[in-house]
């Protein structure tokens, strides 16, 4: 099976790590990476939950991907967890404004499988580890510091980066910010409507009464008591 052009990390760590004569190495843990040029060189697989020792694989060593497997050639390198969190990483560090606050967390990243070459990351609001979070794209270009455990962006809040994930309480905040926008421009849709109705029956009125005062009233004599009394048989 041909070997995707580019892939999640999480995609990669969700894989069952297995050898050419189907040895089980266990699922991807964490990522080997180099953030100073933003390069991943490789991942380490926990053999099982027992296990204390981890295997060290290169990117050069996947010959292919299988539904929920990923079959790598040749041996991996053995260490152990403690000497693996030395390495540097920056998954799960804070996201820093251009006011010096956070404002995420870098969940993951996409990468080519052929060079390891970042091509970039994905923030979270808050935790990571949650399922169905919001993710953010932070292009490689707006990142203009970073040290253990912090990203220093060029952007003010998640609002200017794209929203690439959406959660589901994310689209119920946008659909209700939407249905508010419809509401007010039906608002003013009808309060037009109402001023233009009251100013056409004003301009009405102002007609009629001028009739009245002119038309109407050249037409019209006034009678006097006696003679309305004459004309009418009852009085």
């Amino acid at each position: 099976m041909k070997l995707p052009k580019e892939i999640l990390l999480s995609e990669l760590l969700n894989y069952t790590v297995k050898g050419d004569i189907s040895l089980n190495y266990g699922n991807g843990e964490n990522v080997w990476m180099h953030p100073p040029v933003h390069r991943i060189l490789g991942w380490y697989s926990r053999p099982s939950n027992f296990d204390l020792k981890r295997n060290v694989w290169r990117l050069n060593q996947i010959s292919q991907i299988i539904d929920s497997e990923i079959y790598v050639k040749g041996d991996p390198a053995i260490s152990d967890l403690a000497t693996l969190n030395r390495f540097p990483t920056l998954i799960e560090a804070n996201l820093i404004n251009i006011n010096g606050s956070k404002i995420g967390v870098i969940a993951d990243f996409i990468f080519e499988i052929k060079t390891g070459e970042i091509k970039y990351y994905l923030v979270s609001r808050s935790n990571p580890k949650i399922p169905g979070s919001s993710r953010w794209k932070l292009n490689i270009e707006n990142i203009k510091d970073q040290q253990p455990g912090l990203v220093f962006c060029e952007s003010n809040s998640l609002d200017d980066l794209s929203l690439i994930k959406s959660s589901i309480k994310n689209e119920f905040l946008q659909k209700g910010k939407r249905i508010i926008g419809r509401f007010d421009d039906m608002k003013n849709i009808a309060s037009n409507r109402l001023e233009d109705w009251l100013e056409e029956d004003e301009d009405i009125n102002q007609n009629l009464d001028f009739k009245q005062k002119t038309f109407y009233n050249e037409n019209r004599k006034s009678r006097s008591f006696s003679d309305k009394k004459d004309d009418d048989p009852w009085i």
